[in-house]
């Protein structure tokens, strides 16, 4: 805790690129991946929790293990490629269509 008469720290900020992966580093074309794969798990784990599945329950569902739904609802991106996540939500009756966008940074010439 800061007492008074102390200088106060300054915080130093950065506009985000719009992906978090990118602005932590990662090479462009493995931060699109890794947000995409990021999107996908999060609507998964959305939907498992909305429908009160069981770990089991949604393992039963999904065709999978249930330590694959604990690594699912645990965030373990590294661990999931796009088609597995697709293949889980399709099983779960969503429909996932795929929106392209052109970039900000490519020009044309």
């Amino acid at each position: 805790m800061l007492r008074e008469g102390r200088s106060k720290m300054k915080l130093k900020m950065a506009r985000s690129s719009g992906n978090v992966f990118r602005d932590l580093g990662f090479r462009p074309e493995e931060a699109a991946h890794l947000l995409i794969r990021s999107d996908l798990m999060i609507q998964l784990q959305k939907l498992i929790a909305s429908r009160d599945l069981t770990q089991a329950e949604a393992a039963k569902i999904l065709r999978v293990t249930q330590p694959r739904v604990s690594d699912l609802l645990r965030g373990r991106i590294d661990l999931f490629s796009s088609d597995a996540l697709i293949d889980m939500l399709a099983r779960l009756g969503v429909r996932v269509r795929v929106v392209l966008k052109p970039s900000r940074r490519l020009k044309v010439a």
